[in-house]
């Protein structure tokens, strides 16, 4: 009972936190930022910004929407520039909030230039550093949520005391374990192409895995949202963590 919860618990995580910025394809930005009384050309240098990163821009009104938009308003993040200036500093506060009003990814920037135009562009400039380049999911059900509430399923109709090995679902097997001396992870396998780690205490995913046409390196979606790889490297695995300076990590977990 215990993996099953462990399990069930997995899903659900990946259902409540899984939506990243990324995930979406639509970016609505109103016309007029109400923290700001004029434009200073943030409206036009956001869409700009957002459309090279492969989003699709559109107006924040949604009766300006297509109807396969309104029909689906959860398909839609909501982008906003806040004004969060000091008074030596431009700030903004770019936030991305979701069809419940839920915050999804909030970033500050802030400028030395004290013209309002060039300072609140650049300290803007400064907050898309964190925004990711848009690697659309569907919005309903995926396919990988599916297997896991079929695998639940599985699990759910074996009797623990008759079980064998050659009937116990993927799922059912003791995970593997893994650790970097900080963290303790759990390898949970999806299917035979993707898998999870998750935390092994709270359950909460750490990194989703999808494999690439190259036998054992993987496409890493971490859980704050960044993409990277990872790949298994003897009978540890391998993930290239993301730095501030735009560098990358090499983070090793060690099989137990």
């Amino acid at each position: 009972m215990k993996r099953i919860s462990i399990i069930i618990s997995t899903f659900c995580l990946i259902m409540t936190y899984g939506q990243k910025v990324s995930d979406y394809k639509y970016v609505a930005v109103p016309e007029k930022f109400t923290d700001f009384k004029d434009d200073y050309g943030l409206e036009a240098f956001l869409k700009k910004s957002l459309k090279g990163k492969k989003y699709i821009v559109i107006k924040g009104d949604k009766r300006d929407w297509p109807s396969e938009l309104k029909d689906n308003q959860c398909s839609v993040i909501n982008a906003d520039v806040l004004n969060d200036s000091s008074l030596l500093r431009n700030k903004v506060l770019l936030q991305f909030k979701d069809c419940n009003d839920k915050v999804v990814l909030s970033s500050k920037g802030s400028s030395n230039i004290k013209e309002f135009v060039g300072g609140y562009n650049e300290a803007l400039q400064q907050s898309l550093v964190s925004v990711p380049v848009s690697s659309p999911v569907d919005m309903g059900t995926t396919t990988t949520q599916l297997a896991v509430v079929n695998e639940v399923k599985e699990v759910t109709s074996v009797a623990p005391a008759s079980t064998t090995t050659a009937s116990v679902s993927p799922v059912e097997k003791k995970a593997k374990r893994y650790s970097n001396g900080k963290l303790d992870l759990q390898k949970i396998q999806i299917d035979a192409n993707q898998f999870i780690l998750a935390d092994s205490n709270s359950s909460v995913p750490f990194a989703t895995f999808r494999a690439t046409a190259k036998k054992d390196v993987f496409r890493v979606k971490l859980a704050n949202g960044d993409s990277t790889i990872g790949y298994f490297e003897g009978k540890n695995i391998i993930i290239e963590l993301p730095q501030a300076n735009g560098e990358y990590s090499k983070e090793v977990f060690s099989g137990k």
